[in-house]
């Protein structure tokens, strides 16, 4: 299946921000493995000479003002037409020889999205450098699969491949470095079709420096995933809210309802308003939640919508 792909049906999506050292080789290597694929590199405000050595490796160059990895993603899915959408980093840290194994589940049928898995085979423990990434990847991993149910091998690879059903109904909402993050959770929760496929990561190298921070970006990544929860789950996210209202109502209310129980007396009148307007407001999380459930679920089945006919015109091509 994979050795006879249609090449000219993959678009090869690098978005890039000061990668002059590794983009040439990067163009060449995809160039290499999927020939006839056209390579789309979008360059964010460089200010190296990223874009005049991707044109030169035979990339075609667009720029993209708006700054974020987020903004060129939601660039590239507006304006590239293709039946197989494979993204790869510009720094040269995944193998182009994975390409077909990545795309060949899309144009066969078989997958929504594969996910580059750095991680399974210890490539990505072993190669990379940077401190406490690889906790922060486990923490994310843990933290959507307790959310929703779906257990990813390798959540914040920069290596994926996408129908086009999934580009042209995803709606992207980050601007930075968090859209793997809502790639992955987007994709479990409208129920895609993924498929991990194990990769070999080598760090970036000498000369080519990440441009995350670890703290301060997976912060935003924390937040993205709380804000994707509270959208894609309400229910669950004001329930769980609710339910610590409760605890604290009680907490705080017990001990006076044993108190007026044992002397017919409200003594302390302070924490029994405090009480009452925990409970309160463990009503008011829980209605919040039950309108919000209502609302995503019309907004889903407008989307359900929408990829029918995505889909019926993509077999209509």
């Amino acid at each position: 299946m994979q050795a006879n792909l249609d090449n000219s049906r993959i678009a090869v999506l690098v978005p890039c921000y000061n990668e002059e050292v590794t983009v040439g080789k990067v163009v060449a290597d995809f160039r290499r493995e999927l020939p006839g694929a056209a390579v789309y590199v979008y360059d964010n405000n460089s200010t190296d000479r990223t874009a005049e050595l991707a044109a030169a490796a035979g990339a075609v160059v667009v720029s993209e003002p708006r700054q974020g990895k987020g903004n060129v993603v939601r660039q590239m899915f507006r304006d590239i037409d293709a039946d197989c959408y494979l993204m790869v980093d510009g720094d040269d840290t995944y193998p182009a020889d994975a390409a077909r194994a990545l795309c060949g589940p899309i144009l066969s049928g078989h997958a929504d999205m594969t996910v580059g898995d750095r991680l399974s085979n210890g490539t990505y423990a072993e190669e990379n450098k940077r401190a406490f990434h690889g906790f922060g990847n486990d923490l994310v991993r843990a933290m959507i699969k307790w959310i929703y149910g779906y257990a990813f091998d390798d959540v914040m690879t920069g290596y994926r491949a996408f129908s086009r059903a999934f580009v042209k109904t995803f709606p992207v909402l980050s601007d930075g470095f968090q859209i793997e993050t809502e790639l992955s959770i987007h994709a479990v929760d409208r129920r895609w079709r993924i498929l991990d496929v194990p990769i070999v990561y080598r760090d970036r190298p000498e000369g080519s420096e990440s441009k995350l921070s670890t703290f301060s970006d997976g912060a935003k990544v924390i937040m993205t995933i709380a804000g994707l929860f509270k959208n894609y789950r309400p229910m669950k996210f004001f329930g769980l809210i609710a339910l610590l209202f409760l605890l604290l109502g009680l907490i705080a209310g017990i001990p006076v309802i044993a108190e007026f129980f044992r002397t017919g007396l409200v003594l302390r009148l302070p924490t029994a308003v405090l009480a009452c307007a925990l409970v309160f407001l463990c009503g008011l999380s829980l209605a919040t939640g039950m309108i919000l459930d209502s609302v995503a679920k019309v907004e889903r089945k407008q989307w359900e919508l929408a990829v029918n006919r995505e889909m019926e015109h993509e077999r209509a091509r």
